[in-house]
């Protein structure tokens, strides 16, 4: 546990207030391969010392209190230690690990859990079986979490009320990406959990932004009236619960209580599963979140911070066509972020329940997460994604798309591939017949003679069996610019 030892108080009598931050205590993961910023509190003008590892840095409080000090890049170790940081008084952290660190947010379904973890209890709604299954093993891995609790203010808080356990993350998604990767990296892993339901992305952006997005500052401007603040005073003086629904659609304060207190903290990256709330606006959140990400890697002071989005998986009872209305169009708003390097998504196109917007199957979620991960940010000799529109051409009558990632293409029950449309000079929609020669898809389509563009998989709940040989589904696409 803790130690706190008093080592002396000032000339003046004052009370020694040595406070690192939040997410420094027993338990913790510190990330490896990186320098690794340790920063809180002291009396202004307090010579802080942080040992840890062989190591031993130093900062002196400014005229505010704040330090910031830096240890030098760490290797794996699954052996707990313990960290001093020392300055009137001297506190010890006990079973500190380094290893793999991810901050895991957006709303309920990254929030959702799984089971009965106790430091988790919030809406254990039993999840996917699939991942129950992987709990007696995950418990034997150096796995932990700290959960950031639901809060909210107005200005940028320097701490939450969260703590590290050696529990394993009660969140569905949270859980299973750790246990995968952490199988995978045979290393610490560790997810620092910040999510709350019903939330917009503009919940989670800081207030400068409003510089950047004319919308975001609209919004900004209507929560700061008078019945406004005075609402959001009124909750927090209550206590903030989950329960608050119109709280948590509120812009910046998440930003400010929930993912504020996390900045600096050493990190691989980030795992985002929001939208749900943005849904309706897909032009919007197209532009929103590359600006995002990016004001997120200035706050951490990392332009390589990898940022991995979950789409959003199928729901809607829609008429199946693909210039209806649907979620389809904000998938597409969410690859969007893919111009950033750095930057992935999770494909689910081919999971998610039409009439439940919080599904069960989130194992494939995390199994494939953990995949891309290895892919993209590890360098791992593995396949991370499914097929990916590369080209398309028209020969004849037929539409021929060419996809990477292709190898092994096949569908998972033996019958055609599924879920394509084309549409000639008239705009007109058909279904297509879809046949698979090689690593390539051959479409035609009755009444369109001449094909002039393909929507897949483009509907609110699409039915599709296009996989490759690792069995991952293709990405959804259009090739034309409809609106």
């Amino acid at each position: 546990m803790t130690t706190l030892c008093h080592v002396c108080a000032g000339a003046d009598g004052v009370r020694p207030d040595l406070t690192p931050a939040s997410l420094f205590g027993d338990h913790m993961v510190l990330q490896r391969d990186m320098p690794v910023p340790v920063w809180g509190d002291a009396a202004p003008g307090e010579t802080i010392t942080i040992a840890f590892a062989g190591h031993t840095v130093a900062a002196q409080a400014d005229k505010s209190g704040r330090w910031t000090a830096e240890l030098p890049a760490l290797e794996a170790s699954a052996e707990g230690r313990p960290m001093t940081i020392q300055g009137r008084t001297k506190i010890v952290y006990q079973d500190v690990l380094v290893g793999e660190v991810w901050v895991c947010s957006g709303q309920s379904n990254m929030q959702y859990g799984w089971g009965t973890e106790s430091d988790y209890p919030m809406y254990n709604w039993g999840g996917d079986p699939d991942l129950a299954r992987l709990v007696d093993d995950a418990r034997t891995r150096p796995i932990r979490c700290f959960h950031v609790p639901v809060d909210a203010s107005f200005s940028p808080k320097a701490n939450c009320r969260g703590k590290w356990s050696t529990s394993l993350s009660g969140s569905a998604v949270a859980f299973g990406f750790s246990y995968y990767l952490q199988k995978a990296l045979d290393v610490p892993v560790a997810v620092i959990v910040t999510s709350w339901g019903s939330s917009s992305i503009e919940g989670w952006m800081p207030l400068d932004m409003v510089e950047q997005l004319p919308h975001f500052k609209a919004m900004m401007e209507q929560l700061l009236t008078l019945p406004s603040v005075t609402r959001v005073n009124r909750a927090i003086e209550m206590g903030v619960r989950p329960g608050f629904v119109w709280l948590r659609k509120r812009p910046n304060l998440l930003y400010n209580a929930m993912l504020y207190p996390v900045i600096p903290f050493a990190c691989r990256g980030f795992l985002w599963y929001q939208g749900e709330a943005n849904a309706a606006e897909p032009d919007l959140y197209a532009r929103t979140l590359p600006l995002w990400v990016t004001r997120l890697r200035k706050e951490w002071g990392r332009d390589e911070l990898h940022f991995m989005a979950v789409m959003l998986p199928g729901f809607g009872k829609d008429s199946g066509r693909p210039d209806a209305q649907s979620w389809a169009w904000f998938r597409d708003a969410q690859l969007n972020v893919l111009e950033l390097p750095d930057t992935s998504v999770v494909n689910t196109v081919d999971l998610g329940d039409a009439t439940n917007i919080h599904p069960a199957d989130k194992e494939p979620i995390c199994r494939r997460a953990a995949l891309l991960a290895r892919q993209e940010v590890y360098n791992h000799p593995v396949l991370g994604q499914g097929p990916v529109l590369r080209k398309f051409a028209v020969e004849q009558n037929a539409f021929i798309i060419e996809f990477d990632n292709a190898d092994g293409l096949h569908t998972t029950d033996g019958e055609a591939p599924k879920g394509f449309w084309l549409a000639g000079a008239n705009g007109e929609w058909v279904p297509a017949t879809a046949a698979i020669q090689d690593s390539t898809i051959v479409l035609a389509a009755d009444n369109v003679p001449d094909p002039m563009a393909c929507r897949y998989a483009f509907c609110g709940t699409p039915e599709v069996n296009l996989v490759n040989g690792e069995g991952l589904p293709a990405f959804p696409f259009k090739t034309d610019d409809a609106e």
